[in-house]
């Protein structure tokens, strides 16, 4: 009986022991974890509003509708859009408007191509019966967009945001006399923009990677019946996928 009282003893202390070295152990781990997510920029979210710079690159295509006398046609079998990429610059200027909204203003240079590509019916001076024609656009845009963001976990936030923009083609072609083989373009377009982000806080900036469907909604294509690859189309819109990063302070 004596030896039995004195073996749960043992094991009364050595259990003892295991409970205050795991104690000890989480502790220390808890300790390093606190350390390892020591929050930079801890007073940002108290910040009325903020600034930054956009870097990107897009993905941008037209979406075309065929005129009705598209099969009437004596010259083209086949016009289709093709994606085309392109960069971004731009600058931004965020609102505080609670915790979870900020209000967004990111005005954007992008250099943009969208090509299309005919089949002809009959080879052009070049020999050719399959040729693409580019589209090349400057635009300045103008978005203003909602952010809805989640809580903050350690250096790290997610967030949605939607808006709407306006966009100037400063390479609009639609006023050109000599247009035989080109697309006219109206210089003026609008749409909505729908998006997701990340912030990564580092001790003296955000970095924010994004990416958002930006469409346009106006008929940007001035047509002209006696242009042959112009007049297959009757309406034409702007359809654009764009990665940026946000460099924000």
């Amino acid at each position: 009986m004596l030896h039995i009282r004195r073996k749960k003893a043992t094991i009364k202390r050595h259990l003892k022991s295991c409970l205050i070295a795991g104690a000890m152990l989480l502790s220390a781990v808890a300790s390093a974890q606190i350390d390892r997510y020591e929050l930079n920029m801890p007073d940002h979210d108290d910040k009325p509003y903020y600034f930054g710079m956009t870097l990107g690159i897009n993905l941008a295509r037209f979406q075309t509708y065929l005129h009705p006398k598209f099969l009437e046609s004596d010259s083209v079998y086949v016009a289709e859009p093709v994606n085309s990429g392109g960069f971004t610059l731009g600058l931004s200027a965020t609102g505080r408007i609670s915790d979870r909204f900020q209000l967004r203003f990111n005005p954007q240079l992008m250099f943009i191509e969208r090509n299309i590509f005919y089949k002809l019916k009959h080879p052009d001076i070049d020999g050719l019966t399959e040729v693409t024609k580019k589209v090349e656009s400057v635009i300045v845009s103008f978005p203003i967009q909602l952010k809805f963001q989640s809580d903050r976990i350690g250096n790290f936030r997610v967030y949605a945001m939607a808006g709407i923009k306006g966009d100037i083609d400063m390479a609009s072609n639609a006023r050109a006399k000599r247009a035989e083989e080109l697309i006219k373009i109206w210089k003026y377009d609008y749409g909505p923009e729908f998006g997701i982000g990340f912030n990564f806080f580092f001790d003296s900036f955000i970095f924010s990677p994004e990416i958002k469907i930006s469409n346009g909604l106006r008929n940007i294509h001035a047509r002209d019946s006696d242009l042959r690859f112009s007049n297959v189309f009757d309406k034409i819109q702007s359809r654009m996928i764009v990665f940026s990063i946000h460099l924000e302070g």
